[in-house]
């Protein structure tokens, strides 16, 4: 069972949201998930010092050690799974534009579709979960961040691993917490009424590779091309393909 935080003076929230902190759980997804399911309103944000069960995309672990920033947060959007999926660009964007509130020397770009990077590697992964679809809508969207703190997994990994402290940002969960979703907040507020298109503006200026060549490996191909841009829904567009572009809506992207 989760308790209340017992830090409620350490990080200040937005208007209306409410946090609820553990030292340990195996999922804060799974967790702000059940929640949701319970009627949970938007704006709950589910934060565990430790997890020992999380996941990333295609079902990968997720590692953490150290005092890394583990949460999860729901949000009820008005709109169709695929477009609930842009809130993947929201976090990272948020994320960067919080890091560098606190640290402004230490600038984080994006990385397609849902990590943010520093200069020695990822630091941070982004996960969605919808649950509670009803009419092709989903009734919450669960936004599942890891951002490494100090610690970085050691060995094989996908990507080069970094962390904000090797990035030089030597800051505290809670700073960063708190900065995040004030961030976080306001862009919900903008995409709500103003759609994907400024926050699509404000991803693409952060995007790493934007304009060179990329190499995309899907489940069952890998190709190459020219990341030209996103498309309005987000897909990654692919120039350079025999069919002239190409959208891409799901992949791993590698540089160079």
């Amino acid at each position: 069972m989760t308790e209340s935080c017992n830090r409620p003076d350490a990080v200040a929230l937005p208007p209306g949201w409410s946090l609820i902190h553990v030292p340990s759980l195996g999922s804060t997804n799974a967790e702000a998930r059940a929640l949701a399911g319970q009627g949970a309103p938007e704006g709950t944000v589910v934060w565990a010092d430790v997890q020992t069960a999380g996941r990333g995309r295609q079902d990968r672990e997720w590692k953490s050690g150290g005092e890394n920033l583990l949460f999860s947060v729901i949000v009820r959007p008005d709109c169709g799974l695929a477009e609930s999926g842009q809130l993947s660009f929201m976090s990272a964007v948020a994320l960067a534009e919080a890091v560098e509130i606190l640290e402004p020397s230490v600038r984080l770009v994006c990385k397609w579709p849902n990590d943010l990077l520093g200069a020695n590697g990822k630091l941070c992964g982004i996960l969605l979960e919808g649950c509670g679809l009803k009419n092709g809508k989903p009734g919450a969207v669960i936004v599942g961040i890891g951002v490494n703190m100090t610690w970085r997994p050691e060995g094989e990994t996908l990507y080069p691993a970094s962390s904000l402290a090797q990035e030089g940002a030597t800051l505290s969960r809670e700073a960063v917490l708190e900065a995040f979703l004030g961030r976080f907040a306001a862009w919900i507020r903008c995409w709500k009424t103003e759609g994907f298109e400024p926050l699509r503006e404000a991803w693409l200026d952060r995007a790493r590779g934007l304009g060179g060549p990329v190499t995309v490996r899907l489940p069952n191909e890998t190709v190459h091309g020219i990341f030209e841009t996103l498309d309005e829904d987000g897909a990654l567009v692919l120039s350079g393909q025999p069919e002239g572009t190409r959208l891409i809506r799901a992949g791993d992207v590698f540089f160079g």
